[in-house]
């Protein structure tokens, strides 16, 4: 996954619970650029948020709670899932640094955000998200186009729970961090086999044994401290289009 951000002035992790404290912080950007920005672009959302650190398994929002704000990930990485009428979990996403969530414009929040590890967010209050969004049409292009890789992003979560083997979408999850990750054949899997189950919808014995199968045809090794070698990139490609 993505570097962790240096922080000058680490502050004391506030204790589990649904709310994080306000951290006095430095304006640290995100390790990656936000999503809609280039390495290089002043980010005018840095004036208007707050940040705020998360212990690993704290939730940052849940489903059905006022959407007042916008969150950017600065460091870690963050679950995004809604629990099934029948009490299941269904994970839709896994936010790294430099990823925004809460940009659709509805009332209240609908998903639930959880910290998997460690995290830092940017919080931006929605008030003051809208008034810049209204001075700043560029700025709202660009969150417009952020909005609208999410969606695409979602259909293609939707073939891929729909269509494919489990070893297929187990190959195409790999290949998608690897991409994110943009640089090496080392990823970080800081989520659980539990997490991985329930985002691909299978079942944790399903995925150990996919990484098992993976692994005997030396095509991932495994890494420790949570990490995945992608041995032969373009066998997994070929296996996760399913050729």
């Amino acid at each position: 996954m993505h570097a962790h951000t240096a922080i000058a002035a680490q502050p004391t992790r506030v204790p589990h619970g649904h709310q994080a404290a306000v951290m006095a912080m430095p304006r640290v950007a995100p390790s990656r650029p936000a999503a809609g920005f280039a390495a290089n672009d002043v980010d005018p959302l840095a004036a208007i948020a707050q940040f705020r650190v998360f212990d690993r398994e704290q939730s940052i929002f849940a489903e059905g709670e006022a959407a007042d704000a916008v969150f950017r990930v600065v460091d870690g990485m963050i679950r995004l899932y809604k629990l099934l009428p029948d009490g299941r979990r269904q994970i839709i996403g896994f936010l790294q640094a430099g990823d925004m969530v809460g940009l659709a414009f509805a009332d209240r929040y609908l998903y639930s955000a959880e910290a998997i590890t460690a995290s830092t967010v940017q919080r931006i209050p929605r008030c003051q998200l809208d008034a810049l969004l209204d001075s700043q049409p560029a700025l709202a292009r660009r969150l417009l186009s952020v909005t609208t890789s999410e969606l695409v992003a979602a259909q293609d979560q939707m073939l891929l729970l729909g269509r494919k083997s489990a070893l297929e979408k187990l190959a195409s999850f790999l290949l998608a961090l690897s991409r994110r990750a943009g640089a090496g054949r080392a990823i970080a899997l800081p989520m659980s086999r539990c997490d991985i189950a329930d985002h691909l919808g299978l079942t944790t014995e399903t995925v150990s044994r996919g990484f098992t199968k993976l692994k005997t045809s030396r095509l991932i090794r495994i890494l420790d401290g949570g990490r995945v070698e992608l041995l032969d990139a373009e066998a997994l490609a070929d296996l996760a289009e399913c050729a």
